[in-house]
């Protein structure tokens, strides 16, 4: 099973790597990355069935399909390159695109309304935990001064007001000093820590004995709570004292694969 399809490119892999009779079963949350992946998978129909799920759905899922248990699952929980780049869904500031955030479609809150109707206390208590930001105070402050005005509505405006309510030295350093706000935001929107607890419960109970269970996280909230997981769960064993980490060269040729950790354990 791979948990997080996005273009198919762990998907492809392990269909070519269990060749000629391995089956897949794939788990896509967003409609346009779901389309795209489909048409990629196609060559190697029939051997894959590929679902418009959250992963935190699996056990539910495999046992309607008739597919559990399986051999091996995969999460890659970092966001596509199609999300940030393609999908004009507010997922980066780098573009001018609307506060949305949302996977799915069908999740009804979005950014927008976070930003807009959030109290400021809630604002604050939602960037520094969900976004471990050391000026959520007064980011969320500013939020609600410029919301009086008028509604926040893009990206761009949240990146600039949140530009101007962090002390000067601190906008231009290493990272953008909306970087943390906006993972926040995302998190929030997709439920994405609730969803990775959910499936952490749930993926060993649909793993064969033997079965390999593999996670790779993009920040410190998710991979602490994939450590304990893995370390807590009596139906695991842990394969990876310390987290894999991409090498130098890696990094050079795939600079967002610079902060993956990957952990592994295996069904008793």
């Amino acid at each position: 099973m791979d948990g997080t399809v996005g273009l198919a490119g762990h998907a492809c892999a392990i269909l070519r790597g269990s060749s000629p009779d391995g089956f897949l079963i794939g788990f896509e949350w967003n409609q346009a990355t779901y389309e795209l992946a489909l048409e990629r998978l196609k060559a190697f129909s029939p051997r894959f069935v590929l679902v418009r799920e959250n992963f935190a759905r699996l056990r539910e899922v495999l046992e309607e399909l008739g597919k559990a248990p399986v051999d091996g699952i995969l999460l890659d929980l970092g966001l596509s390159s199609f999300l940030i780049e393609g999908s004009g869904l507010g997922f980066s500031f780098l573009a001018d695109e609307p506060l949305d955030m949302r996977m799915d479609e069908r999740i009804s809150r979005t950014a927008k309304d976070l930003v807009n109707q959030l109290s400021r206390l809630q604002l604050e208590e939602l960037i520094r935990s969900y976004g471990e930001e050391r000026f959520a105070g007064r980011i969320a402050r500013a939020i609600c001064e410029a919301r009086r005005k008028k509604p926040i509505r893009t990206t761009k405006e949240l990146a600039e007001i949140i530009s101007g309510a962090v002390p000067p030295k601190y906008r231009h350093g290493r990272i953008h000093p909306a970087t943390r706000t906006f993972q926040a935001l995302r998190l929030a929107v997709n439920r994405e820590l609730e969803n990775l607890k959910l499936f952490l419960e749930e993926a060993p109970e649909v793993l064969r004995p033997g079965g390999r269970l593999v996670v790779i996280s993009f920040h410190s909230l998710e991979d602490r709570l994939v450590k304990q997981a893995f370390k807590s769960d009596t139906r695991l064993r842990p394969l990876t004292k310390k987290p894999v980490t991409p090498s130098p060269e890696e990094i050079f040729k795939n600079p967002r694969s610079r902060s993956a950790k990957l952990r592994a354990a295996e069904r008793i």
